[in-house]
């Protein structure tokens, strides 16, 4: 890659990208691996949360969503801050914050302090998500950056599939901070490995941060998700719960007026006339929503309601995300999407998610047997309509803003796993309310609130019958969502032909 008269970089060879690129990829790969594992591996904690903090699920799902919410909220202020202010110093920061989060979450004694340190590393985690791929396309060349990148993306579906393994490995043989502390050493060694190797670079005219459009993002999804949280705790006509849902619809409306009045928006509004794009994100979004939102339920389902430790459980939930990660490595999602078209990919995947997540509510609910079916379906529709989706996003945009195509795609992705965790959360809550007679947070309290074993065992039943409802609520969320992201799709397709 040569050097632009608008842009500041180490010097490299012409042709052969950097010398030590290989070596670099690999740190950014560890650091882009830490940061995904957090998105899943404190899954399966959260029985051990709710029991040694006093959790609630309301408490667990903002642990959860303190770090995704921030995240998305941060990633597109993010990559203008790399391109302005330079990559490698941007990569750097990320990392340093993201350990000391990191520190702050494996020493918190209560739910709110773990809440707080999630959302710090939230800040880290968008730096990190942004940068490192930006350091992939600056090192290398143009004939090898397309396998850079493929090996970088890889890593998403490795982090997904790892997660629970590595959360139920340390749970069996440490506390539960030390799933946070563990991060701690990688943080410092992919600080000292980036000091290192990668080389600084900058852009002199790059786009200013939209720290107002980020902020309004953040706290607009943050009031609509607490709204859906706290909705089956207060009552959805509670004072609380509207004034919630109203602030963060408004703030939500604030901040498209201001993306479209600002002349260097975070969020290109134009962008969601094209119907192909619109299509696409909606995809995007409701994979999303239904692979975390299921896997925030399958951990408990598996732990709670079947009995398995959290090693265990960890193991069980690993086929999903193998799936995944076994097709996308043999590149039959690539290929089907030729074959068959981007819309007929997006239906088809997005209807096997939908079936997967129907045959763990209704075959998983007394063994492993019908849940594993589940997971391999789901993890087959995942990888078939992932890749039709980042072509559809792509395809829709001009070239010269692919890399914001890419921050929306990463942007909205996120929001769909805190929404996911959110809505599917908030609706176990509300059928296991409704079936269980006493008042409790979560099902240890009631289980421990219980007089006799026939109780007992009725407070598990309502808690499994509240999984199955979330879940099939899911599968029909995901499935009526893949069929209009595909009708989308093709007539935006019919519209180009015509």
């Amino acid at each position: 890659m040569t050097t632009s008269s608008q842009e500041t970089t180490a010097p490299r060879t012409a042709h052969a990208g950097h010398p030590q690129r290989w070596l670099i990829l690999g740190v950014i790969c560890l650091a882009q691996l830490t940061v995904l594992l957090d998105n899943t591996i404190l899954n399966v904690a959260i029985p051990s949360l709710t029991r040694e903090m006093d959790a609630s699920t309301a408490d667990v799902q903002w642990m959860m969503n303190a770090y995704s919410l921030v995240q998305s909220g941060l990633l597109l202020t993010a990559g203008n801050s790399a391109d302005r202010y330079g990559r490698k110093l941007m990569l750097m920061s990320g990392l340093a914050i993201f350990g000391v989060g990191s520190l702050a979450a494996g020493l918190s004694q209560s739910p709110a302090q773990l809440i707080a340190a999630r959302a710090g590393m939230g800040v880290g985690g968008a730096l990190l998500m942004t940068t490192t791929l930006a350091v992939v396309v600056q090192i290398f060349d143009d004939q090898e950056r397309v396998k850079a990148i493929a090996l970088w993306s890889t890593v998403s579906s490795l982090g997904f599939a790892a997660g629970p393994l590595i959360g139920g490995v340390m749970l069996n043989h440490f506390w539960w901070g030390a799933i946070f502390l563990i991060n701690i050493p990688v943080a410092v060694l992919g600080l000292v490995a980036v000091a290192a190797l990668v080389p600084e670079s900058k852009h002199k005219a790059g786009d200013r941060p939209d720290v107002l459009g980020a902020v309004l993002s953040t706290v607009g999804m943050t009031a609509v998700v607490y709204a859906i949280i706290t909705g089956p705790e207060h009552g959805w006509a509670s004072g609380r719960v509207l004034v919630s849902a109203l602030t963060g619809v408004l703030v939500l409306g604030v901040f498209v007026l201001w993306e479209l009045r600002t002349e260097q928006p975070m969020l290109d509004m134009h962008f969601f006339r094209n119907q192909k794009f619109v299509g696409a994100v909606a995809g995007a979004i409701l994979v999303a929503f239904g692979m975390t939102g299921s896997l925030f339920l399958l951990t408990q389902h598996l732990q709670f309601v079947l009995g398995y430790e959290p090693l265990d459980a960890g193991l069980r939930t690993a086929p999903l995300a193998l799936t995944v990660v076994a097709l996308n490595f043999t590149g039959v999602g690539a290929k089907l999407v030729l074959k068959i078209g981007t819309p007929g990919a997006i239906a088809l995947g997005m209807t096997l998610v939908s079936a997967g997540l129907a045959a763990i509510a209704l075959l998983g609910g007394h063994g492993y047997g019908g849940m594993l079916l589940g997971l391999v379906v789901m993890g087959a529709g995942v990888a078939l309509s992932m890749p039709a989706m980042a072509n559809a996003i792509m395809g829709a945009i001009p070239p010269e803003k692919a890399g914001v195509g890419a921050g929306i795609n990463g942007t909205l992705a996120e929001f769909g796993n805190g929404l996911g965790v959110a809505v599917l959360g908030a609706v176990l809550n509300s059928r296991f309310a409704s079936l269980v007679a006493v008042s409790a947070a979560s099902l240890p309290a009631a289980l421990a609130a219980a007089d006799s074993a026939e109780e007992k065992a009725r407070i598990s039943d309502a808690f499994a019958s509240g999984l199955e409802t979330s879940q099939l609520v899911g599968a029909v969320a995901v499935l009526a969502g893949g069929l209009v992201a595909a009708a989308l799709l093709r007539r935006a397709e019919r519209a180009e032909s015509a």
